[in-house]
C-alpha cells in the first residue's frame, strides 16, 4: 500500500476510536435498562431507519427525515448565504476604510454580544412565527464569525502589498479585488466555516418558532412527546450534515488557496 493511502488509512482508524469508544460507554450504560430516559444506540439506530424510510414503527414520523432534512438545509443555506452577502462586502469596508470602522464598528460591537436566543422573542415578533423567523437566526448566527473574520483579514494585509500594487498601476477600488480579497482569503474561509457551523448551532433555535417541518422542529417535538430516541436522531443528522457541509467548505478553501501557507 502507498505511504499516502496508508497515512490516510492511519488517519482514519485514528478518528474512529474516540467515537467507538463512547458508543460502547453508551450502549453498556444502557442497555437492559427499560426505565432508563436514554435508550440504547440500537434503538437509535432502528429509530434513524424508521425516520429514514419507514417500515419499522410506521407511525407518524416514519419516512420523514428527507423532508425535514431539506427543510433545515435550505433555511441553514438561504440564512448563511445571505450573511455572506452582507458580511463580506461590509467587514472589507470596515477593514479598509477608517471611516466606516468608525460609523459602523461601535455599533456592531454592543449587538454581537446579544446571544441568538435573546432574539428569539424580537424576531418572533417582527417576523412572525415560521421560517422567516429561523432564517433570520441562522442569519445572525453567520453573520458575526464571517464579518469579524473579514475585518481581521483585511487588516493583516501588508502595507507593502499596497505600496507594490501602486507602482504597477493598480489604484482605488481594483485594489480590493487585487490585493484586498486575495490577501484577506484564508481568514474569510476560516469565518466561513465558523459561519456554517454556527449556522447548524442556530437551526434548532430558530426552528422552535413554529415551523412545521425541519430537524429543529423535530426534535422540539420529540421532546415535548418524551421520544428520545428521535431526538438524538435529530442531534446525529445535525452532526453529520454539519460536517459534510463543513469539509466542502474547506475542499474548496484548499482549491481556492493552493499558493496561501496559511490555507484552511
Amino acid at each position: 500500500m502507498p505511504p499516502a493511502v496508508l497515512g490516510r488509512v492511519k488517519t482514519f482508524a485514528q478518528a474512529l476510536v474516540l467515537p467507538i469508544v463512547l458508543l460502547a460507554i453508551w450502549h453498556f450504560v444502557t442497555v437492559g435498562r427499560p426505565a432508563s430516559l436514554v435508550p440504547p444506540p440500537t434503538e437509535v439506530w432502528l429509530e434513524l431507519r424508521d425516520l429514514a424510510v419507514g417500515g419499522i414503527n410506521d407511525d407518524a414520523y416514519s419516512g420523514t427525515l428527507m423532508t425535514h432534512l431539506i427543510a433545515s438545509v435550505s433555511r441553514v443555506l438561504g440564512g448563511f448565504n445571505l450573511a455572506l452577502i452582507v458580511a463580506l462586502p461590509l467587514g472589507m469596508l470596515i477593514g479598509r476604510i477608517e471611516l466606516v470602522r468608525r460609523f459602523v464598528e461601535p455599533l456592531l460591537q454592543i449587538l454581537r454580544p446579544i446571544p441568538v436566543t435573546a432574539w428569539l422573542p424580537l424576531a418572533m415578533i417582527i417576523f412572525g412565527l415560521g421560517p422567516r423567523s429561523a432564517f433570520f437566526l441562522v442569519f445572525l448566527g453567520a453573520f458575526y464569525p464571517i464579518l469579524l473574520n473579514t475585518v481581521f483579514g483585511v487588516r493583516s494585509v501588508e502595507p507593502r502589498l499596497f505600496e507594490a500594487a501602486s507602482m504597477l498601476g493598480c489604484q482605488g477600488t481594483a485594489q480590493f479585488f487585487r490585493v484586498v480579497l486575495p490577501a484577506a482569503l484564508p481568514s474569510i474561509f476560516a469565518g466561513l466555516r465558523l459561519g456554517l457551523g454556527f449556522s447548524w448551532v442556530v437551526i434548532v433555535v430558530g426552528e422552535m418558532t413554529g415551523v412545521p417541518t425541519g430537524l429543529g422542529a423535530i426534535i422540539m417535538e420529540a421532546r415535548q412527546l418524551s421520544r428520545t430516541e428521535i431526538v438524538i436522531c435529530g442531534m446525529l443528522v445535525i452532526g453529520v450534515f454539519g460536517f459534510l457541509s463543513d469539509q466542502i467548505v474547506m475542499l474548496i478553501g484548499r482549491r481556492l488557496l493552493a499558493w496561501s501557507p496559511s490555507r484552511v
